[in-house]
């Protein structure tokens, strides 16, 4: 790995890579590498992990750092939720039974005495291990199958993380739990056995009620978004049996408060319903994720246009309501401006916003808002005040 790394890493080939970041990469691919010592190839995937990097570990842009194939990159998570899980995981001894690219191990170790990888693929640990002394980071790394490992290890943690492969062997997506790799299901009383606490990160898709129903020992459940769109369900397993599953929803850069509640409140909780009012709330996604829609209701103490619709209303402004506040007022189809420029949002009725926008003649954009929905009087639209 060291020679790989020195020599993608020499001055010419990083200025060339740097000089190509926003170059078509299926066209360079059809180009001869012009470094004898590197391939077109191992090139293209630099430019794409720098790609990457941009977007969801900007920390790696530090010169030294080797990328892997953008398989290996997919499930990797994004620094700012690594970052967050730092800031909730903390002890003495932490151990990621399946590494990948080691985002969340390297933010995990900043509130770890003692990090152990394990990863089952070589050229990947190996990168792990290049960019972690890039880094200044250290950790005991070990090339070995996680059940394999399993099977020897003599050692307790005070957590173990593992965030399973989601694609079957001929890399198509799954997400039921039996289907991931490795099955958690078959291995969590042997991840229980070594560890005081079992941490698993999971598809943003997965459906909560399952996900209670099928695996023992949950107490916690982070549901992750980050400007909006709903990146990781994270659930928090223990021996030690708990009279309650609190759930945290939480939008990460968003300024927005964390919701939290424990499962089985949303059974209990009844909606007000109203006409549209002064205000409009629309909860950010990782509530809707939560699927807790009465709750809200009932905790804010707004009220449902429709048991479909979950947008909820006020005559007074609840600034503490984590999602999107708007004040708007009811008007008739024959109001709207043909050419006229709106954010449109479609919630609970039969046309999506690109088949109103062609209706309309509207354009995307701007300051102002059209929601078109319905109540349970019938379909409305709103419009920005």
């Amino acid at each position: 790995m060291e020679s790989v790394g020195n020599k993608i890493n020499s001055k010419e080939i990083q200025d060339y890579i740097n000089v190509n970041l926003n170059t078509d990469l299926h066209m360079l691919l059809l180009k001869k590498s012009p470094f004898p010592e590197v391939s077109m190839q191992e090139i293209v995937q630099q430019i794409k992990g720098k790609q990457t990097a941009h977007k969801k570990f900007p920390f790696l842009l530090t010169e030294g750092i080797v990328f892997p194939p953008q398989l290996n990159l997919e499930q990797t998570s994004s620094e700012k939720t690594a970052e967050y899980k730092s800031q909730i995981l903390k002890g003495k001894k932490l151990i990621d039974l399946t590494s990948g690219f080691g985002i969340d191990a390297y933010y995990l170790s900043l509130n770890f005495e003692e990090v152990i990888l394990v990863e089952q693929n070589q050229e990947l640990l190996n990168i792990v291990e290049h960019n972690w002394g890039i880094l200044e980071r250290k950790a005991t790394f070990i090339n070995q199958n996680l059940e394999d490992f399993l099977q020897t290890n003599q050692e307790h943690f005070d957590v173990v993380y593992l965030d399973p492969a989601r694609r079957d062997q001929n890399k198509n997506k799954v997400f039921l739990l039996e289907d991931l790799s490795p099955d958690i299901l078959q291995i969590r009383e042997k991840l229980l056995a070594i560890a005081d606490q079992v941490v698993i990160k999971l598809s943003p898709l997965i459906d909560l009620k399952y996900l209670i129903s099928v695996v023992p020992g949950i107490f916690r459940i982070e549901i992750l978004a980050v400007r909006n769109d709903v990146k990781e369900v994270v659930i928090f397993l223990s021996n030690e049996p708990k009279e309650r599953i609190m759930v945290n929803c939480i939008n990460l850069e968003s300024g927005e408060s964390a919701f939290n509640f424990a499962f089985g409140e949303e059974e209990n909780s009844q909606a007000l319903y109203s006409e549209p009012e002064k205000f409009i709330y629309i909860p950010n996604n990782a509530i809707l994720k939560a699927g807790v829609f009465n709750l809200i209701s009932q905790r804010f103490g707004l009220k449902k246009l429709h048991p479909n619709t979950h947008i909820y209303t006020s005559d007074q402004k609840s600034d503490d309501f984590p999602g999107r506040i708007l004040e708007m007022e009811a008007v008739d189809s024959k109001q709207i401006k043909k050419k006229a420029q709106f954010n449109i949002i479609s919630k609970n009725y039969p046309l999506k916003p690109e088949d109103i926008k062609k209706k309309y003649s509207l354009k995307d954009g701007g300051e102002a808002y059209l929601i078109f929905t319905q109540s349970k009087q019938g379909k409305i639209i709103l419009k920005s005040v």
